[in-house]
């Protein structure tokens, strides 16, 4: 089956003016100025006058199964849809557990990741929880990457945290060197995706095995770094050295946590210290649970993260002219790609890459979705439904 996106504005993420784009099944196989219709074949037509062609959104962050449980039973997350994620023009998304690896499992976790697979789009997976050690598929996090096409890398394990196992150094020195194997044998990224807390050590442990081992330090991915300002100002040093950042949507400052950052404001803070953008990235934490602990680290309350929340802050970060649409697109796009070594297949609309395709309008809304050349959200309204959405 044919698809001809016609006469719409191509974002690679960079601008690459405006064209015609083909896609075959599940690839893009021809960007160019002006393209003729296959003859002899179906070809579905796309208007894109006055859209804009991005790469479908990376979502590296996501309780495919749910979360939370932080507040007991009744606080436990429910799992994502198919179309929380489409709407929100994700069209690959890494699943996780959080706190909670003993009613939650890496088995259910997996399996809600092959359905959304095959309601429509693509999913990957990180073994393990908060705790160390933790519950693997297969025994060991070297042989669940080596068999398990879906797992990529480790996570999200914490760290300086109340929530945490509270590992020390030697216990993120192994897991980070067995993870890389894993990943060397697997030709993944093997990465070691790490929930940070609020605590004063933030990416020092990592900081700390880059120097003292061989391991490179884009073996890590530390999350949450928007969460308060001292882990942002850390994060800067951490860059230069080459490592990659996720900041997390839905971060804001309030009466409760004045020292929490937006995504923007993270990133207007990078600017004003010269911090390249090339390794940053964005993710929701959807269907996670977001607690609010008090001074002794008591529950005050609970809620649950929306994958909406993602672009709808990087949208804001560009509309607020903090960063270019290229610059705001790459955290979503790009960078996570070339960081879970998903690029170019992934984070790029070009030829021959897989053809993930949100079409934005003038006010940067989310107008039309495509997912593996399937349509799954047009003129902004849900096309493909999961299994049991109304």
């Amino acid at each position: 089956m044919f698809k001809l996106i016609r006469n719409v504005d191509v974002y690679e993420p960079k601008y690459e003016g405006r064209k015609d784009i083909l896609i075959c099944n599940d690839k893009i196989i021809k960007i160019a100025d002006s393209i003729d219709s296959p003859a002899g074949f179906e070809v579905e037509t796309i208007e894109g006058n006055g859209l804009k062609a991005v790469p479908g959104f990376i979502d590296q962050h996501v309780h495919l199964s749910g979360g939370g449980g932080e507040g007991g039973p009744t606080t436990r997350t429910p799992d994502i849809r198919l179309s929380d994620l489409t709407t929100a023009g994700i069209t690959t998304a890494i699943g996780l557990l959080g706190t909670d690896g003993v009613t939650r499992s890496m088995e259910a976790l997996l399996s809600k990741a092959k359905a959304l697979e095959d309601e429509g789009i693509t999913t990957y997976i990180y073994s393990g929880c908060y705790t160390l050690p933790f519950k693997t598929l297969t025994g060991s996090v070297q042989s669940d990457l080596i068999l398990i096409d879906k797992v990529i890398g480790v996570g999200e394990v914490a760290i300086s945290d109340h929530r945490s196992s509270q590992p020390g150094l030697e216990d993120l020195k192994k897991l980070s060197a067995h993870t890389r194997v894993g990943g060397l044998l697997s030709k993944k990224a093997g990465i070691v995706h790490l929930h940070l807390g609020e605590g004063p050590d933030g990416v020092k442990f990592l900081m700390d095995i880059s120097r003292a081992t061989e391991i490179p330090i884009r073996q890590f991915m530390p999350t949450h770094i928007n969460r308060v300002r001292h882990l942002a100002e850390q994060s800067m040093e951490y860059i230069k050295m080459g490592g990659f950042v996720d900041l997390t949507a839905n971060f804001y400052k309030t009466e409760e946590k004045p020292d929490c950052m937006s995504i923007g404001d993270t990133l207007k803070l990078y600017i004003e210290n010269g911090i390249p953008l090339n390794h940053v990235c964005a993710s929701s934490d959807a269907n996670g649970s977001i607690p609010v602990f008090d001074e002794n680290e008591d529950l005050i309350s609970i809620d649950v993260g929306r994958a909406s929340v993602l672009f709808k802050d990087i949208r804001s970060a560009i509309q607020e002219g903090i960063v270019s649409l290229e610059q705001g697109l790459s955290l979503i796009t790009q960078n996570p790609a070339k960081a879970l070594k998903l690029y170019p297949c992934k984070g790029t609309v070009r030829e021959k890459s897989d053809a993930d395709i949100v079409l934005l309008d003038s006010d940067l809304n989310i107008h039309t979705v495509i997912a593996k050349g399937k349509i799954v959200v047009k003129d902004f309204e849900v096309i493909a439904k999961g299994y049991f959405e109304e």
